[in-house]
């Protein structure tokens, strides 16, 4: 079976009020092509396919467009699990009618889906968490768990009847007990997936993400992913990476588009997954094309940033601008800049006060500690620190052995 990972297109999604929108298109044009040029029997959409509990018309309709041709005429099995910006049941409102094309919908974990043909395949069980699916002959276990928040998964664990000690059990011991009674689904004679939107400690987030932490409440560790899952396809962490500790089954997709300048310095992909029963999985990243960049330019002067304004007005990019000056841009600069070039971001003036700031941070954190001491020790007490002094102290903070001397 061949798998297409993807998942946060956060579609609706804004860089600091401008629309995303024409980016998001081209993605999704490329997403298509993709999955039609590498023969996918399935598709994993893991999760924040919207922005907000309320997206734009636009963006519903390029998401419904797109699993339509996605399907292919039902050819091609789809699955989408809610994020933690979806609305659940807004998002699985269109399942009846989706089901014709091979759309499958699951909005939270205790979703259950119902059996039955869907588009040219079929799910053949399902129960809360878990669908078992046939696609062309083989057949997967599939253990889905929409964003678990601490709500959802409470109904799901608990019946009302356990003790406080038992509610008040860690966000990660429930997770792994829910894993736990999940992964009895998983057989020896199928293709054993999950997939989940949530947060495995060590993962490294982007910035752009808004988190679905809570006081470090919404973190798992990887230990606890089921053993058995062949593949463990994730969503909500904007970068692409395999999970720490999950033994390179477990990935974030990551978001397919920069949604911030801090996420440009990465490539973006989806992941193609070839697997069968009992088998580890082959696994390549498709990276994907980088519609329209963020940049952030950097200009010693004014002159220099009208100047570099010019020679790149016919440039198709997201601008941040950071501009070294002896003054405050006056609003008539700012606009004659924003003329030359479109889709500037921000305008940051870099005061010569705080250079020397960042310089003088710099050179605070450059320096060595026994030299910064000394300083200290000479404005506070007027005299310079004795040897004494300097060893009793360095001792403190490096140990006995790091300042013995011959």
């Amino acid at each position: 079976m061949r798998i297409l990972h993807t998942g946060d297109w956060h579609l609706g999604k804004t860089l600091e009020g401008f629309s995303r929108l024409e980016e998001q298109e081209l993605f999704l044009d490329d997403f298509v092509r993709i999955a039609e040029e590498n023969d996918i029997d399935l598709v994993i959409i893991a999760g924040d396919v919207y922005d907000s509990f309320n997206p734009s018309a636009k963006a519903e309709k390029m998401f419904y467009d797109t699993l339509k041709r996605l399907s292919d005429g039902g050819k091609r099995l789809t699955l989408v699990i809610a994020g933690n910006h979806d609305s659940p049941d807004r998002l699985v409102a269109a399942g009846p009618l989706a089901r014709d094309h091979g759309i499958i919908m699951m909005g939270t974990p205790k979703t259950v889906v119902e059996a039955g043909i869907y588009g040219q395949h079929q799910i053949i069980d399902s129960e809360e968490g878990f669908i078992e699916i046939e696609i062309n002959g083989e057949r997967a276990v599939i253990v889905a768990v929409a964003f678990p928040s601490e709500k959802r998964l409470n109904e799901i664990l608990y019946t009302g009847m356990e003790s406080d000690e038992e509610k008040l059990r860690s966000y990660e011991d429930r997770m792994n007990q829910l894993f736990r009674n999940l992964e009895k689904n998983y057989r020896e004679d199928t293709i054993n997936l999950l997939v989940s939107h949530l947060f495995v400690m060590g993962s490294v987030e982007s910035g752009s993400e808004r988190s679905i932490q809570l006081g470090g409440s919404y973190l798992i560790s990887g230990d606890i992913l089921p053993e058995a899952a062949q593949y463990i396809a994730l969503g909500h962490v904007h970068k692409p990476q395999m999970v720490p500790g999950s033994k390179r089954r477990a990935r974030y997709a990551g978001s397919p588009i920069h949604y911030s300048k801090n996420e440009i310095s990465f490539q973006k992909s989806l992941v193609k997954v070839d697997l069968s029963p009992m088998t580890i999985p082959t696994i390549e990243e498709i990276p994907l094309k980088t519609y329209k960049p963020i940049e952030v330019w950097q200009c010693d002067s004014l002159a220099d940033t009208i100047k570099k304004c010019e020679d790149n007005s016919n440039r198709n990019c997201w601008v941040y601008l950071e501009i070294k000056t002896d003054q405050y841009l006056k609003e008539n600069q700012i606009k004659e800049l924003k003329d030359l070039k479109n889709d500037i971001i921000s305008i940051r003036p870099i005061t010569p006060e705080e250079i020397a700031g960042e310089e003088e941070i710099k050179t605070f954190r450059e320096r060595a500690f026994d030299e910064l001491f000394k300083d200290f020790y000479k404005n506070q007490r007027g005299i310079e620190a004795s040897q004494e002094t300097m060893n009793m102290i360095l001792s403190l903070v490096y140990g006995e052995d790091e300042n013995e001397t011959d």
